[in-house]
């Protein structure tokens, strides 16, 4: 049988504004209704980012709790990852915040890059700084990748003791700033990749859908959501997460990968101390 297809639903990000999208969830209620939303639809993973009361991208400990609390509440067999991305003007302190909750896993971005108009800074001192911070928690991290050059300094921190196998990378593609969101740059990471680890795929805007059909036939995991992707079909907003989410689960089960249940997922990603 083939294996599983991991469908992890992000939320919300960091970016967006309800000017972009009025479907944009913003208050823990609203989050923790969309995580909900997208485990009915088939995610078996969500992505967490938080906003403060007024709606403002937030790391701090307080936000990301009550947002926590809630989404454990209305799904609680969902997998829970933080972002330690937060915003691109925030400091690692501030970034670091949410580990303190021990959710399941967090992101761990292994490179800077341009991001956008901005520079999203993620020096080699820093990621170690959250890998050594992750370790000591026993989260498993999230290895975001936005280029191929950062596949090598993840592997950097595996060398230091910093990281433990099985890996599981975050193929990001489609970042302006980053690789480009081709099937061919896709190809290319995958084929960088270390054996023995999982990953999965992010494709941004118009990328989503062809990355999200490449990785699933290259035996993959997908990632979609409005962090991502605001948009279901060319200048038509989806009305939330779980459009996505569904259409994701619907190309699973034409490509004979079913989506994974969350135990299934926690299997796969070693999230119950079954390490290789």
């Amino acid at each position: 049988m083939p294996e599983p297809v991991i469908i992890t639903a992000a939320l919300v990000g960091a970016e967006l504004t309800r000017e972009n999208t009025p479907y944009l969830p913003l208050t823990p209620e609203e989050i923790a209704a969309e995580a909900r939303a997208a485990y009915e639809a088939g995610a078996a993973m969500v992505h967490v980012h938080a906003r403060d009361r007024n709606g403002v991208p937030s790391q701090d400990i307080e936000d990301y709790r009550k947002i926590i609390e809630a989404i454990r509440a209305s799904a609680p067999e969902l997998i829970l990852q933080v972002s330690t991305g937060g915003a691109v003007w925030m400091s690692a302190e501030e970034r670091l915040q949410p580990l303190a909750l021990q959710p399941d896993m967090a992101s761990l971005n292994t490179g800077t890059l341009n991001f956008g108009e901005e520079v999203f800074s993620n020096p080699m001192p820093m990621v170690r700084q959250f890998a050594r911070a992750m370790q000591e928690r026993g989260i498993r991290p999230e290895l975001e990748v936005y280029d191929t050059g950062m596949i090598p300094a993840a592997l950097r921190l595996l060398k230091e003791g910093l990281l433990s196998e099985p890996l599981h990378f975050d193929l990001v593609l489609g970042v302006p700033g980053g690789a480009a969101g081709t099937i061919k740059n896709l190809l290319h990471m995958v084929e960088s990749l270390p054996p023995g680890c999982t990953w999965t795929a992010s494709g941004i805007g118009a990328a989503q859908l062809p990355i999200t059909t490449a990785a699933i036939l290259l035996g993959g995991h997908v990632r979609v959501g409005l962090e991502d992707n605001i948009y279901y079909r060319r200048g038509e907003l989806t009305q939330g997460n779980a459009p996505l989410v569904a259409r994701a689960v619907r190309l699973a089960r034409e490509l004979e990968r079913p989506p994974a249940s969350p135990a299934e997922a926690r299997r796969i990603l070693h999230l119950d101390g079954d390490k290789k």
